[in-house]
């Protein structure tokens, strides 16, 4: 692949074995690590970081200082907030030298809002929303609005992310 193919930005670090397919544009100030794959036409924003292993399909938009780690795979057409966070790690502690990756599956189409946090071993449905602020403890069902902390279901919605009357959760 031709550097015209790609945009990478000077500030931004890059693995020599990260993956960047064309028409995709690194800005400023962002890390993408070792074995990272990023799909075509996609946008990693000012200051994301992409930990090693992490796979981003094609036609995702990454906005700025997203922290997404290893374990976590997103599908294509992914729009992902400022700000928001994945885990990786079911039971955190700095001593534990053993610990496991828990994976992390953001189906087609879906959406987390700005500042999100999205607890590892879940997936989050195909054309589903995470509100803004949202922390996902649990799946996502696909064409589904979720929010609030825990997140819980707000509403159905459809392909573009608009509520479908008369079924909006009734707590």
């Amino acid at each position: 692949m031709s550097a015209q193919d790609r945009f990478i930005h000077l500030t931004a670090n890059v693995d020599k074995s990260a993956v960047i397919d064309a028409g995709s544009k690194i800005w400023i100030n962002v890390q993408i690590r070792e074995h990272a794959k990023i799909g075509k036409n996609c946008i990693i924003s000012k200051d994301s970081y992409i930990d090693h292993g992490v796979i981003i399909g094609n036609d995702c938009k990454i906005q700025n200082s997203v922290s997404i780690y290893n374990g976590v795979t997103i599908e294509d057409e992914v729009f992902i907030g400022p700000n928001a966070a994945f885990t990786n790690d079911r039971v955190p502690r700095a001593f534990n030298k053993e610990w496991k990756t828990t994976s992390t599956l953001v189906k087609q189409g879906a959406s987390i809002g700005a500042n999100a946090t999205i607890i590892c071993g879940v997936t989050i449905g195909e054309y589903s929303m995470v509100a803004a602020g949202a922390v996902v403890t649990k799946n996502v069902a696909p064409y589904t609005l979720v929010a609030g902390n825990p997140a819980k279901v707000i509403s159905k919605i459809d392909r573009m992310g608009n509520k479908i009357k008369g079924m909006e959760s009734d707590e």
